[in-house]
């Protein structure tokens, strides 16, 4: 279901916020409109697509993990739509992958959650990268290796499971259960 958190007509920024938690998107929109945005909400990208021909928002929160299609598939819309939507992924299963992908459809910044509104105002300004961005000293974990890896194949394939695991030689339970937990520590 979309909301509307301000009915009136105004010059505010129009944000759009794309989330299946609930509380979060409401938490979030709250926050963004006493920063000033005229925001609406939804949960599926089909209702988010819905809002955006209604009413193309300059600003859009999304998150990637969404019911049924990826949120990577509402950025490429969205800036189908309106080239100058400035949208920020939001991720709890962040990879270099993933982060690659967002970038190139489209996305301003990408950022893993737990995220606060400040980083998010923070990257909605974000128009060029960051020389000065601190390198780790510690090369990746092997576990965190094998799930960037997976993400990649993942989504060279298109999101496809089956054809993943083939590609992996791996069986496809075995995948879709390394595929629900969380990413291994960095």
């Amino acid at each position: 279901m979309t909301t509307q958190l301000s009915i009136e007509a105004d010059d505010r920024p129009t944000l759009l916020i794309v989330d299946d938690d609930l509380t979060f998107c409401t938490v979030l929109a709250n926050a963004m409109a006493k920063r000033g945005f005229n925001v609406s909400s939804a949960h599926t990208v089909e209702q988010a697509l819905e809002s955006a021909e209604a009413c193309t928002p300059e600003y859009a929160v999304i998150d990637l993990r969404l019911p049924g299609v990826s949120g990577l598939t509402l950025v490429e819309k969205l800036k189908l739509l309106d080239p100058g939507t400035r949208i920020v992924m939001l991720t709890g299963y962040a990879s270099i992958a993933t982060a690659v992908e967002a970038i190139k459809l489209g996305a301003t910044h990408y950022l893993a959650k737990p995220v606060d509104v400040d980083e998010i105002m923070i990257a909605f300004e974000r128009i060029t990268g960051d020389a000065d961005v601190k390198i780790s000293a510690h090369p990746l974990s092997v576990g965190r290796l094998e799930w960037e890896y997976i993400q990649r194949v993942l989504n060279e394939n298109k999101g496809n499971v089956s054809v993943t695991a083939r590609i992996l030689n791996m069986h496809r339970r075995t995948l879709q259960r390394k595929l629900t937990k969380y990413p291994a520590k960095a």
